[in-house]
This record gives structure tokens, sequence and C-alpha cells, in this order.
């Protein structure tokens, strides 16, 4: 070899070299694994100037490809092209026996690189009557591979990189050379690094998604009285702030969101009730007034029983008929179990008659007459709005204060720094009334209050509470708007989901049919702007 040849070659290995750098620098700094996975390939052509090749992935019994690139033939399917593959898998084992007649299985079985310089001179046993077919049919000639496994720092294949026909300078096919094979060698090390740490990435990232989800399904599951509210507020949610984030004037003009915004959101929504994992059953499922663990009315019903039973007896024992007597202790019974249920708000009439009728008595089994509601009963029965006390709706309130002490204990990382915010804020109120912080509007995100309307809206329409009936779009809409007018949520916002159909598009997903009592853009408007 002359000098100056020897020095081409020096030259050559150095810039072959100083490109494997770039490229492994490149592959460091890739996060999207498909475009890692062409990255590998393009580089690895470049490296040996080789004419073809294909990035395989390997999977439990066979390998699938996942690129294919083949310059002269001006082919390239798979990747960031979006041409699919239809080229069948290559199983790992035929019969019961490891397929070491394919070149790709057999690197994979036995985790080695295989330099085959002409594949129509090949006597190692390898079946290439596919090849053969395939350059019959396109007048292609498939002559030297080389076939790299990219075995990761456990030992493990998790892909395979085969080139196909290297060139010399004028362009002839000759086969790999030893340095082209330790470059390419070099080059699938840093690749199966590179594409493990993105697969474990992905791995780590689906368990994460799942568990939190759980948390969610949990949460729906551990109470039939909150139904899917996890599942669905994250989707509202989202369609909120997507519909926000398409505003082009007033006040959310600034406001944007890329899929990293749109992941930490996603991830909020589905954590914002996290706390209720600690709410008590008894309070999250009091249905009715006087339930507990289950509901006391039966036992008050147990006592007009007996009291019932004492007055027809005292009326044998003293030949009268005590009618009027019977009835008003039928009818007392009956308005007590319409007030128990919590549907309606009750006046202070009601409230009143509750009391009066709490100073009747019955007697025990054992000769004591006592009050035929107790204190606690009567102080439940009269609960103005819904079914729970002031020290109990504290309790439900406390989950809240639990969600935000859950998330800002987890290490998040810089991706979803934001998280706890975002879930934690969807009780505060613009005008700074709601809890657990009392914040304000301007102390508020705007993807918080996103999911203040969301969780409120949800609620409203939900279809599968069992204490109470699916309330109509249309009475939901004018509870929202009100809502809007009093600074309980952001008017900005509400203006969005209405103007941008987000109701319409939530409604069509989620709601009854028989709820859908507003079906255009206008009579929503109609509804809530008058």
């Amino acid at each position: 070899m002359s000098s100056r040849t020897a020095d081409d070659a020096v030259s050559t290995l150095l810039r072959r070299i100083e490109r494997l750098n770039a490229i492994g620098v490149a592959l460091s700094g890739e996060r999207q694994p498909t475009r890692l996975l062409e990255l590998i390939l393009v580089g690895a052509k470049e490296l040996t100037n080789a004419d073809a090749g294909s990035i395989y992935s390997v999977h439990a019994d066979h390998v699938r490809f996942e690129i294919v690139r083949n310059d002269s033939m001006r082919v390239a399917m798979g990747g960031t092209v979006g041409i699919p593959i239809r080229l069948p898998p290559i199983p790992l084992q035929r019969d019961g026996q490891p397929n070491l007649g394919s070149v790709v299985a057999r690197s994979v079985i036995e985790r080695r690189t295989l330099n085959i310089a002409d594949a129509y001179a090949s006597g190692d046993g390898f079946d290439f009557s596919g090849v053969h077919a395939f350059d019959q049919r396109t007048g292609y000639r498939s002559r030297s591979f080389l076939t790299v496994p990219m075995v990761d720092h456990e030992g493990e294949v998790s892909g395979v990189l085969q080139l196909i026909n290297a060139r010399d300078d004028q362009g002839v096919t000759v086969p790999f050379g030893d340095a082209e094979q330790r470059l390419v060698e070099s080059l699938a090390s840093q690749a199966a690094i590179a594409h493990t740490m993105h697969r474990l990435v992905d791995e780590q990232r689906a368990l994460f998604e799942a568990f939190i989800k759980l948390i969610a399904t949990a949460i729906d599951e551990k109470s039939p009285y909150t139904g899917g509210h996890c599942k669905r507020v994250p989707e509202l949610t989202m369609l909120l702030a997507d519909a926000a984030a398409r505003t082009q004037d007033g006040p959310l003009a600034a406001f944007t969101m890329d899929d990293g915004d749109r992941y930490e959101l996603t991830i909020a929504g589905w954590l914002h009730d996290c706390g209720k994992i600690t709410t008590p059953e008894w309070v999250m499922d009091k249905a009715t007034k006087l339930e507990r663990i289950h509901d006391r009315i039966e036992l008050v019903a147990a006592r007009f029983a007996a009291a019932k039973s004492q007055i027809e007896l005292r009326g044998a024992l003293t030949g009268t008929a005590p009618t009027d007597e019977l009835t008003a202790l039928v009818d007392d019974l009956e308005f007590l179990r319409r007030c128990n249920v919590g549907g309606e708000a009750m006046d202070q009439a009601d409230q009143d008659r509750v009391r009066v009728i709490a100073k009747r008595t019955w007697t025990t089994a054992e000769g004591f007459e006592l009050p035929i509601l107790t204190d606690d009963e009567v102080r439940n029965l009269t609960i103005a709005k819904g079914t729970l006390l002031p020290e109990e709706r504290q309790i439900i309130n406390g989950h809240m204060t639990a969600t935000v002490k859950m998330l800002d204990a987890l290490p998040f990382p810089r991706h979803l720094r934001r998280v706890p915010e975002f879930a934690g804020g969807h009780h505060e109120r613009m005008d700074g009334k709601g809890y657990p912080k009392g914040l304000t509007g301007d102390q508020m995100s705007i993807p918080a209050r996103c999911m203040a309307i969301a969780d409120v809206f949800e609620a409203l329409t939900a279809g599968d509470r069992p204490y109470k009936r699916a309330m109509p779009l249309s009475q939901a809409l004018k509870i929202l708007a009100s809502m809007s007018r009093s600074g309980h949520v952001d008017p900005d916002l509400f203006k969005v989901f209405i103007e941008e159909n987000v109701w319409s598009d939530y409604a069509r997903r989620f709601l009854q049919a028989d709820q859908i009592d507003v079906t255009t853009g206008e009579a929503a408007r109609a509804i809530v702007f008058g």
C-alpha cells in the first residue's frame, strides 16, 4: 500500500469515527423512538456507504421490520415516512427449532454479528431463497450483508440492524470490511443503550399512567355515588383547555399548550380527587340524611310501628277507635321518609314539623318511654339542603387537603411539576371563597380554572348518582352560567365553554340521551347569555 493510499484510508477512518461520534450525540438527544431508529439506520448506512438496510424490533417469538430503506430502488418504508411495511415478521423458531436459516433470526439467537460477503456464494446454511426471489422479481442484486444485533446493558437483544450492499467509491458492491463492521457494532451498542433507555422510559411512563388510573378507578368504584367522576373530569378538562388554547383574542389569547402541557394537565385531571381515598365511605356514600352504615329511617319506622301497635292496643282496651291518631302517625312517618331523601331544599316550616314529631314518644319492651326521634336524628332530618351535616361536609371537603398533601409529597419530575397546583385547585373560586387555600382567580393558573369548571359540570350532569336524577343539560348550563356571574368559576373560560361548543362535545360523549335538551350553539347561548 502506498503512503498516499494509507493516508487516505486513515483519513476516511477518522471521518467515519467523527461521524460515529456525531451520531452518538444525536442518539442521546433524540426523544422520539421512531426517529431514533431511523437515525440509527441512516447513520449506519452513511458509515458503511451501504445501499440498503433495515431495522428490526425483537419480540418473544419473532423479529419484526420497523424501517426499510433502499437508495437505488428508492424504497422507504416505516419510520417517519409513514408508508407501512407489509413484509411478514421473521419467526425465531421453525418447527420447534431455532430458525438458524434466517440471517436476522440467527443474529438474535446467537447474539453475534453476521458478515456475509456474498449471499449468492454463502455456504453457511443460510436460506436466501426469499432474497433471491426478491432480486429476480425486481432486478436488484443483494450480495453483501452485515447483520448486527443491538445488545443492551443486560445482554438482551432489543433490535437488529441489517445493512445490504456496501459500495466502494465507484459505486461497486463490495463486502463489508472489518473496519466497517467494528464501526457498525459500536453504533449498534450505542443504539441499543439509547433504544433500551427509550423503552424503559416508555415502560415507566406506561406504569405510572396505569397506576394513577388505577387509583382513580379505585376511588370511583369505592363509592357508587361518585360513579365515573374521576374518569370524566380529565376528559372535560382537556376539551375546555384545548378550546381555550385555540382562542385568538380576548383575555385568553396568550394561553397556549404544547404536548407536554397537555400531558401534565391530563395527569393532574386523573389525580384531582386522589385524596378521596382517605374519605370514609359512610360520609361519601351518605345518600340520605339518616344514613350511616345503613339507613336509620328503618329504625325510626320500627319505632313508629311500635307506637302504632301501642295506640291500637290502648284503643282496644278502652273501646275507642283512635283513627285520627293512627292516620297522623302514618302521615308523620311518610313525611319523615320524604325529609330523609334530601333531594329538595327544606324550608323552616318542614324543619319545625320534624321537631314537633320528635315530641312523640313510644314505649320500649322494657317499659321505658322514649322520644320517637333521637336528638341526632332530629338534627340530621332538619338538614336544610342535601344530606350532610356541617362536620360531614367538612370531612368531604377535607379530601382536597388530603389531595394537596399527597401530591406535594410526590417528587414529580420537571415536566409534571405543576400537577399539584392543577389538581389541587379545582375547588377554589374566582372570588377567593373556595377551598382548601382560598385562592382568588389571579392566583390560579388557567389549567386549574379549566379543571374547576370541569369538576362542577361533570357533577351537575352525572347520570350515575343514585341520590339524584340526571340533570337536563339546559339546567346544568343555567347553573354554570350563574356560577360564572357570581364569582365561582372563570367567566372568560365559561364563555369559551359555550362559544366553542365544549358543552356539546362532552354531552355527546357522556350524557344520557334524555338529558340532552339543548342541541345547538344558538340555543345554548340563549340559555346562558339571554
